[in-house]
């Protein structure tokens, strides 16, 4: 997370409501153990639902509550100085981030189909008016081969952090410069949902 008090000020539901649209993220325990992952947070906030390869590293390591974190990245781009039309600026990147903290735990084998579903369904919802998918379209034989080859995790959320850097540092027309600029120049991902981003925020006072 960044250090800057200024772009950490979103609150933890919003952290949290940005993470829980994502649903995919980094999940990294001691070691580090990195795995890229995607998952499905609970309607209280407060655990997530995820599966892992049984030949994942994380998941051969795991065998009781084990201390986690979730990062989850959102839209960055390069932001150049001559965007702001100020002479005292350097180059930068803006971004969004949001780091869930917690512990991973594993869960029994006959919990694998719930969080399948669960996972497959907060999906495939956001695909309207697409007919959803659902596991019931596959050969149950081929389903129950492909089951047994990945283990159901339960990541339960202890604290939620977020870094918005969106230029809240800057003057509100150096940062509507650089986010028409971005628009346009982008050098990053989702640069012109960034830019939208940094409109939508107040900069600080000339």
């Amino acid at each position: 997370m960044h250090p800057n008090p200024i772009f950490r000020q979103t609150g933890a539901d919003e952290n949290l409501a940005f993470a829980s649209e994502r649903g995919f993220g980094m999940l990294v325990i001691d070691g580090p153990h990195l795995a890229h992952v995607p998952f499905v947070i609970s309607d209280t906030g407060d655990f997530a639902e995820l599966h892992l390869v049984r030949s994942n590293p994380i998941a051969r390591l795991v065998k009781g509550a084990t201390p986690a974190k979730i990062a989850v990245s959102g839209p960055d781009s390069y932001v150049s100085p001559d965007w702001y039309g100020l002479e005292d600026q350097v180059p930068t990147w803006n971004y969004v981030a949001v780091h869930l903290t917690g512990t991973l735990s594993p869960m029994p084998d006959d919990a694998l189909r719930g969080v399948l579903d669960r996972l497959s369904a907060t999906f495939e919802e956001r695909l309207l008016p697409k007919t959803p998918w659902m596991a019931e379209k596959m050969p149950e034989e081929v389903l129950a081969r492909m089951m047994r080859m990945i283990q159901p995790f339960r990541f339960d959320i202890t604290s939620v952090d977020g870094t918005w850097k969106l230029g809240q540092n800057k003057p509100d027309a150096a940062r509507e410069g650089a986010a028409a600029a971005m628009d346009g120049f982008g050098i990053g991902q989702e640069t012109r949902v960034l830019a939208a981003l940094m409109r939508g925020v107040a900069g600080k006072d000339m």
